[in-house]
């Protein structure tokens, strides 16, 4: 799909599928009363006659609008004119996402990104609606045998504004394309099936990537884990008969400053080991790896708009399989660290990988540590499939994280980090238990990990609930790559200009 930005009138702009934003009452966007005035009062009078819902994202599909050069115009509702705020514009554009995704006309022209929003420039709207339209445009190709079906929807899409396009908006429109792109690759992995996507695809894939994005990457094998001490983590594939990897991706955008790290957790099948999941629903234990894949997201993100940012990914990649060399609950591991784990449940195998890629981390004298893990059911319990659970050792780090969340709509929300809850993490056998109990288990889960991240600023999302869907939307979301993304784009602007490649 090929996106860009125009400044054109929507009434003289040929297109198959116009998009266009319309309020349920008051005045109208610009592009929206062009169209109106050109076609005579057409869509006032649908608006007052109640054809399109006054309920925000409801749509309206028109065909042969006359006194205009598109083919098609679709409305989108943006509710009540006062009432527009980032929550809206954002529901407004996955809603004209779907439509273009569906929609039998080749090219599209969406006027959204043009309608004023309180607090919000030109840039920002591109930016979003980048994002989201080219997001709404994936496709995950599924290995099938009914025969090739050509698909549907928009392959050229145009954002018409109604003001000059400087070199600020191409920017943001570079960015926004960048992040849906990183978002895709972090779906397509977690979608695939873990008889494809094993530790060694993962490090697959991170070659080529660094390969085509110009960045360096090193993928230990188990003897190198075994040297390092990452008995820890070894401990959660060994049964496998995958072998585990290590997987170090190291970005270099020619920063003076410190490098920034992305942890992310790689089980790219939970069994849960001899703590055996239930059956049901267990297929979906392949989206035990989203936090590795939004890693390699975010790092294709930065590489390829060439962020001035020095970025470390690192990817413990393994798989929790039940067999005979499986570590049994009971077991005393040692990290790499030097501290010793008892293991009380298999199933609570992430933070066994994450505590040896934290301590990893260390030798890069990283400026903040940010580690992503769909680590926990009871993050789930707590927040839904909505917010991504946010942990931090330092609280201008947290206050980052969540306002790039907020300002993205890939929300993530501050839990407690209280040294209290260590007591439920003690063990008469080791230096800590790899459980705390089923009380607060997001918050004993991330106490765990903060054991191991003394030395620097860190910081935990737990994304267990927000990295896929089930049910008839069911698949992988590409979350949290727009807050990764957000975080870096900002780090990178307080370095210095970033622009596109």
């Amino acid at each position: 799909m090929d996106m860009q930005v125009l400044r054109s009138a929507a009434t003289s702009f040929r297109t198959g599928l116009l998009v266009l934003g319309v309020y349920s009452e008051g005045t109208q966007p610009s592009a929206t009363q062009e169209v109106d005035q050109a076609s005579k009062g057409k869509l006032t009078s649908l608006v007052e006659r109640g054809d399109l819902a006054e309920q925000a994202g409801s749509t309206l599909l028109l065909m042969d609008v006359p006194g205009i050069s598109a083919e098609r115009v679709l409305l989108v509702s943006l509710g009540k004119r006062g009432e527009l705020d980032e929550r809206v514009f954002q529901k407004a554009l996955r809603k004209a996402a779907r439509a273009l995704r569906d929609t039998v006309a080749s090219s599209a022209a969406v006027a959204l990104a043009d309608v004023d929003l309180p607090e919000h420039s030109i840039a920002w709207r591109v930016q979003q609606a980048a994002l989201l339209l080219s997001d709404g445009l994936y496709r995950f190709e599924a290995p099938r045998t009914s025969g090739s079906v050509v698909p549907r929807g928009a392959k050229d899409v145009t954002l018409l504004v109604s003001e000059a396009v400087t070199e600020h908006i191409e920017r943001a429109l570079a960015r926004g394309v960048a992040v849906a792109a990183g978002m895709a690759l972090t779906k397509d992995l977690g979608n695939l099936p873990g008889n494809v996507c094993n530790p060694s695809y993962l490090a697959d894939t991170a070659l080529a990537l660094g390969k085509e994005l110009k960045f360096d990457v090193e993928v230990l094998e188990r003897s190198d884990m075994e040297r390092l001490g990452m008995a820890s983590a070894l401990s959660v594939g060994r049964a496998s008969a995958q072998p585990c990897k290590f997987i170090v991706m190291k970005y270099h955008g020619g920063s003076k400053a410190k490098p920034v790290v992305l942890v992310g957790k790689g089980v790219t099948f939970d069994t849960g080991g001899v703590s055996l999941k239930p059956g049901a629903d267990m297929d979906e234990m392949k989206y035990d790896m989203c936090g590795a894949a939004a890693v390699f997201g975010a790092m294709k993100t930065a590489a390829s708009l060439a962020l001035p940012i020095d970025l470390i990914g690192i990817v413990p990649a393994v798989e929790n399989m039940p067999g005979g060399d499986a570590m049994r609950p009971g077991d005393v591991v040692k990290s790499m660290s030097g501290l010793t784990i008892e293991i009380l449940d298999t199933d609570a195998e992430g933070r066994l990988i994450l505590c040896d890629a934290l301590t990893y981390a260390e030798r890069f004298k990283p400026a903040c540590v940010v580690d992503v893990a769909t680590l926990t059911g009871a993050c789930v319990i707590a927040l839904g499939n909505v917010t991504s659970g946010l942990f931090a050792n330092d609280d201008g780090l947290a206050d980052e994280l969540f306002d790039c969340g907020q300002d993205t709509g890939d929300r993530a929300w501050r839990l407690p980090l209280y040294g209290d809850y260590l007591d439920q993490l003690k063990s008469n056998f080791a230096d800590t238990s790899n459980l705390g109990g089923s009380a607060a288990g997001a918050v004993t889960a991330a106490c765990f990990l903060g054991r191991f991240t003394k030395s620097y600023k860190w910081a935990h999302l737990d994304i267990a609930g927000t990295s896929a869907l089930s049910g008839p939307e069911k698949g992988a979301t590409g979350r949290p790559v727009p807050l990764l993304s957000e975080f870096l784009l900002r780090r990178a602007d307080a370095n210095g200009p970033a622009y596109a490649s």
